[in-house]
C-alpha cells in the first residue's frame, strides 16, 4: 500500500499545504494511508486468516484507494492545535485578532470531517462462547424447562 503522487498532491492542495517546508511527501502519504477504503470491485484492504486469533492479512486483489478527506481534517487538526494558543491584541491604535485563524482552521476540520467516506466494520467476537446445551441463547425467548 503506497499513496501515488496524484494523491499527496490532492491532500496539498485541500490542507493548503503547497511546500515541503511543514510536511513531506513522506509524511503526507502516512496520513493517507492511515484511512484506507474498500475499492470500487468492494475489496476490502485487508481480510482475515483463519488463525487463533485471527489476524489481518493485505488483500492482494485490494486497489489501493484512501479516504482524502479524513487525512486532510487531521492535519487541519494538527494546524490549528499549533495556533490554539494566540489571543486578540491591541497594539499602535490597531487590533490584532488572530484567534480567528485558530477558528477558521477548526471550520476546515468541520468542512473535511463531513466529507469523510462512510464506513462500516465487522465484529468477531473472540473467544467464542461454548454452549453446553447447544442453544442459543436469544433475551426475548422462553428457555427450555
Amino acid at each position: 500500500m503506497s499513496a501515488t503522487a496524484e494523491q499527496i498532491a490532492e491532500l496539498r492542495r485541500m490542507a493548503a499545504e503547497p511546500t515541503t517546508s511543514t510536511y513531506s511527501d513522506d509524511t503526507l502519504a502516512g496520513y493517507i494511508e492511515r484511512y484506507p477504503r474498500i475499492d470500487e470491485q468492494g475489496e476490502r484492504p485487508y481480510t482475515l486468516d483463519s488463525g487463533t486469533p485471527p489476524e489481518q492479512t493485505a488483500n492482494p486483489s485490494w486497489i489501493p484507494t484512501y479516504d482524502l478527506h479524513a487525512a486532510a481534517a487531521d492535519i487541519w487538526l494538527e494546524k490549528a492545535a499549533s495556533v490554539a494558543a494566540r489571543f486578540d491584541f491591541s497594539a499602535d491604535g490597531s487590533i490584532k485578532h488572530v484567534s480567528q485563524i485558530h477558528a477558521q482552521y477548526m471550520s476546515m476540520v468541520r468542512y473535511h470531517r463531513s466529507r469523510r467516506s462512510a464506513t462500516t466494520g465487522t465484529f468477531h467476537k473472540w473467544p467464542k462462547e461454548s454452549n453446553a446445551n447447544d442453544f442459543p441463547w436469544i433475551g426475548n425467548l422462553a428457555e427450555p424447562d
